[in-house]
């Protein structure tokens, strides 16, 4: 049985993990922690969650809980996704993260404190976009040149992030695919006389309404068609339940960095 803490209780993702724990055979719901001052603190995290009385108050204090959990699985913001995974190292324990929204000097720290104990980190715990990401490449490069590649990706109205974190992982594989460099290729506004559209060039564009869970659509235009990829999120269970898989996976695995490529034995 692995114990699973969840950080982020009261959030979205947080009470769909928490009631998902509970009917995840294998797993058992070990701590449930959000920021000091939150309202749910001291509450049932069953009742937040509205699944009924589990008897697990939310807490504050992650290291508290360390104690009696393998894993954490953090769905928060990248300040205290960092506070958190620092935590995790000194505890020796193991991690789950889908928090998005990292800066690049954000991200070096977390590839490196996660590096120390094993880690699962992806923008995206969704098992259909993990299989997306390990063939949009080989199709890119199939097609060649003469088809244009744009990254189109709709999310609610309260995601803080743009581009999303999965539209950028899918914008990297098509990417390296293409064996460009996206930092010289990525377009991410357009606006005004733009001139001819680049041969070498990735477009990226954000589209943010209503309550929206998550759809990313790969287009790739070529001479007299197009393919148009998409993958259209239902439920927060989708990434819920990747995540669960990936604390599951994770929990005696070697210390390293895995992606849900590793999870799901696409790498």
């Amino acid at each position: 049985m692995t114990r699973t803490i969840i950080t982020g209780a009261a959030g979205r993702m947080g009470m769909r993990l928490i009631a998902l724990t509970q009917d995840t055979p294998g797993l058992q719901l070990a701590g449930a922690v959000e920021v000091k001052g939150h309202p749910a603190i001291g509450k049932d995290a069953g009742e937040v969650s509205q699944i009924g009385r589990i008897n697990i108050p939310i807490t504050d204090d992650l290291q508290a809980c360390l104690s009696q959990g393998d894993v954490v699985v953090d769905f928060t913001a990248p300040s205290s996704c960092l506070v958190n995974l620092q935590n995790i190292v000194n505890a020796a324990k193991s991690m789950v993260i889908g928090t998005t929204g990292f800066s690049e000097q954000e991200l070096a720290k977390l590839k490196m404190l996660a590096a120390k104990i094993p880690c699962v980190f992806s923008p995206n715990m969704s098992v259909g976009i993990n299989v997306l990401l390990s063939t949009v490449g080989i199709i890119a490069r199939s097609l060649g040149e003469q088809y244009n590649i744009e990254v189109i990706e709709a999310h609610h109205n309260k995601k803080k992030d743009a581009p999303s974190g999965t539209a950028l992982k899918l914008a990297e594989a098509l990417a390296e695919g293409m064996e460009w460099d996206l930092q010289e290729v990525g377009v991410f506004a357009r606006h005004g006389i733009t001139g001819e559209r680049k041969t070498r060039e990735i477009g990226m564009q954000t589209i943010r309404a209503g309550d929206i869970v998550g759809d990313h659509t790969i287009l790739l235009g070529g001479p007299g068609e197009r393919i148009e990829i998409t993958h259209r999120a239902h439920t927060r269970d989708t990434f819920a339940q990747g995540a669960l898989r990936a604390a599951e996976w994770v929990a005696n695995k070697p210390s390293g960095l895995y992606s849900m490529a590793d999870v799901l034995g696409l790498s």
